[in-house]
């Protein structure tokens, strides 16, 4: 297959190609390599994936020197008639689109880049789509849509009418917009709710990353709702592996949909929304001391009330997936942290 993948310099992306890539699969990505976190990161998991990061131009595509399979171009999604000129050129089959602006608590600080990078950009895509016969959109969303949903684990069924932050607002808006395409144009489109992601060349704005930087500096870290946090942790090869199981099986239409008694997982429409997580929440301050365990260095942690835009669990129901793919997460919290551990003290020396 020949996929496009967005956002391929980010952590899950940048993963994910070079998986796909590995499978023999022709894979272009994009990214527009913004400095909402450090852009070196960034650059050195294209240089990781084997690209010439001097040869990185506006709109020029590279090939990867470990992927002959494999190339990379610097665009932003907002940019729709290069955009349009990409699809137009690659024929793709699929496109996985997992470029985003992330963050919960930067989308008070910053509202206006999450409404251009996460639905003008998304809106750029879905019509890329709808004249291009693509024969599979898999899109990134996110656990926070549950918002004031306290009900767990979360569920597909549930309602997530209610989000309490203008980045769970925007991924929301996505699985909507999909459908609306899947049901117009007849796109299949997967949605992947996905849950508190990490491993190595993760983000510098997670937890772990955030962590283990300042355990390891004598830092101070914050912890919030008094340490009463608890959140599904999932290993990146994991998402990895749950992604890859989407893209190579488009959704079909629900022929036993009803219309009277809604199912919001799945339409008459070529849709499909999944949980995509560990199935196992972790309370944070257990979290904490494996970091603690394995580096032998006691954190100094600072108390603090939930800050706005949290939610104190989350925890995924994943029987979907399970049932449609056999997915079943496969790294425990302790190596997949232990992971991360090796790969930060090696990558930061």
């Amino acid at each position: 297959m020949k996929i496009l993948i967005t956002g391929n310099a980010g952590f899950i992306g940048f993963h994910l190609g070079n998986y796909l890539a590995g499978l023999g699969h022709e894979i272009i990505g994009i990214d527009n390599l913004n400095s909402y976190y450090d852009v070196n990161l960034k650059y050195s998991r294209l240089k990781e994936a084997g690209f010439s990061t001097k040869d990185i131009k506006e709109k020029h595509k590279i090939s990867s020197k470990v992927y002959p399979n494999y190339s990379f171009t610097k665009m932003d999604m907002s940019d729709k008639s290069s955009l349009k000129s990409l699809f137009d050129k690659e024929n793709f089959d699929v496109v996985c689109n997992l470029a985003a602006q992330a963050g919960v608590r930067y989308s008070l600080e910053s509202p206006e880049e999450y409404l251009t990078a996460n639905v003008d950009s998304f809106l750029n895509i879905l019509e890329c789509c709808r004249y291009n016969s693509i024969k599979n959109l898999v899109y990134a969303s996110s656990s926070s849509v549950y918002g004031l949903n306290e009900k767990l684990p979360f569920s597909t069924n549930h309602n997530v009418d209610h989000p309490i932050s203008l980045y769970a607002a925007t991924k929301k808006t996505n699985e909507l917009m999909a459908h609306t395409y899947s049901h117009l144009f007849n796109i299949p489109s997967t949605g992947l709710r996905f849950f508190t992601v990490y491993g190595p060349w993760g983000r510098p704005d997670m937890a772990l990353f955030k962590f283990t930087k300042a355990a390891i500096n004598g830092d101070t870290i914050d912890v919030y709702n008094n340490g009463e946090m608890f959140r599904d942790f999932t290993y990146v090869d994991d998402i990895v592996s749950g992604i890859a199981s989407v893209i190579f099986n488009p959704p079909e239409s629900n022929k036993n949909w009803d219309g009277m008694m809604p199912n919001p997982s799945s339409s008459s429409a070529p849709y499909k929304i999944y949980n995509i997580g560990n199935n196992n929440p972790i309370k944070l301050t257990d979290f904490i001391e494996i970091i603690e365990d394995y580096l032998k260095i006691k954190v100094n942690k600072s108390f603090k009330p939930l800050q706005p835009g949290d939610v104190v669990s989350t925890f995924a129901e994943i029987d979907g997936l399970k049932t449609d793919f056999n997915f079943e997460p496969k790294t425990s919290v302790k190596d997949g942290v232990i992971n991360f551990l090796d790969w930060y003290t090696s990558f930061y020396k």
